[in-house]
This record gives C-alpha cells, sequence and structure tokens, in this order.
C-alpha cells in the first residue's frame, strides 16, 4: 500500500522590501512521504521569494513533468517554472522550453558548486533562466519550525531572508549564480 501524503496548514506573512511586495497567504501543502523538513522548508521560502496571486504548489515530487512551484497564465500557460535542488540538464532545457521563466533554488550545501559547475554551460544558454543557492543559518531549526499548522513571518530584504515563528528565527542568504537576462529580479 502506498503512503499518502501529510497535509500541512500554514499562514504565510510576506514582507518583500526589495519587491515591494507585503501580503499574506493562507497555503495548504501537501507532503510527499519522501519528502524532508528541509525540503518542505525550501519550498515555503521559494513560494515567498516570488509570491503573487497566481502563483501554487504542485504536485511536485509526486509527479516529474511539474515543478515543484508554479505560476500560470490566466489562459493555462506556464509563465514561471520553479524548481528545487539540483535538476538535470535535460529537466533544465525542459522547463526552459515549457515557461517564459524558470528558476532553480538549491540549497544542498555540500554538492551545490559541484552541481552548477556540471550544469553551467546549459544554464548561461537561457536568457530567462535564473539560479540561487540558499544558504541556511542554521538547518537544525528547520526540524523546530516545521509543525502540522504552521504561521510563519518572512522579510526578504537584498540578498537576505529571515523566516520567523513563534519558536525559532531562521536567516537565509540567497547567493545568485546566475540571474534572468530581463526586468527585475523576482526578489
Amino acid at each position: 500500500m502506498a503512503l499518502k501524503s501529510t497535509i500541512f496548514k500554514l499562514d504565510l506573512t510576506v514582507a518583500d522590501i526589495t519587491r515591494g511586495y507585503y501580503e499574506d497567504h493562507s497555503l495548504t501543502i501537501a507532503r510527499h512521504p519522501s519528502e524532508t523538513d528541509l525540503r518542505m522548508l525550501v519550498r515555503i521560502v521559494t513560494f515567498a521569494l516570488n509570491a503573487n496571486e497566481n502563483l501554487a504548489f504542485t504536485k511536485g515530487l509526486s509527479t516529474s513533468d511539474e515543478p515543484d512551484i508554479w505560476e500560470k497564465s490566466l489562459t493555462g500557460e506556464i509563465s514561471h517554472w520553479i524548481d528545487l535542488g539540483q535538476p538535470l540538464e535535460k529537466r533544465i532545457r525542459q522547463s526552459a522550453s515549457k515557461a517564459d521563466r524558470v528558476s532553480i533554488y538549491s540549497y544542498q550545501k555540500s554538492t551545490a558548486k559541484m552541481w552548477y559547475d556540471s550544469v553551467k554551460d546549459t544554464v548561461e544558454r537561457f536568457k530567462s533562466l535564473s539560479v540561487t543557492h540558499l544558504v541556511l543559518s542554521d538547518e537544525k531549526v528547520v526540524e523546530r519550525i516545521i509543525d502540522k499548522t504552521m504561521k510563519l513571518n518572512c522579510v526578504i530584504e537584498d540578498e537576505q531572508l529571515m523566516l520567523t515563528s513563534d519558536k525559532e528565527n531562521l536567516t537565509i542568504e540567497l547567493q545568485r549564480l546566475k540571474n534572468a537576462d530581463f526586468g527585475k529580479a523576482s526578489w
């Protein structure tokens, strides 16, 4: 028998000083049985970094033909494809052909540089693609932040994000590895 996803409820307040975006979001997050607390928190952070009224979580790990988060236009086309981790070159090319804009957020500190060096030539070909590495100040805090019902505040300014719960604070540094070549960055 297959394991079922675990459902989490999140009230997220985003204060993105860099973009001038200030909104509250009530979100339901389905966590795949194989997803870790860290990866789920990275999904939440990535949502906050790109938050807008059309942004949504997808089926994520349970389907390979969707990103972790996406923004769709009113006509159903994917305008922003957001992947987490270290996607293969083939997936990077496919996502760039399916969406107007692609963002990749890596968070695995021990292998991030090696992964980026291996895909850099592919990444550099796509003007509408950005890659950001998320550096967490203390990964041990993650398991104390994650709960079935969460209230999180997120403040984003310059190249830093501060995530606070009623129990913990977590600072995340945004290391831009590649910026999209059009418009203002998403954070």
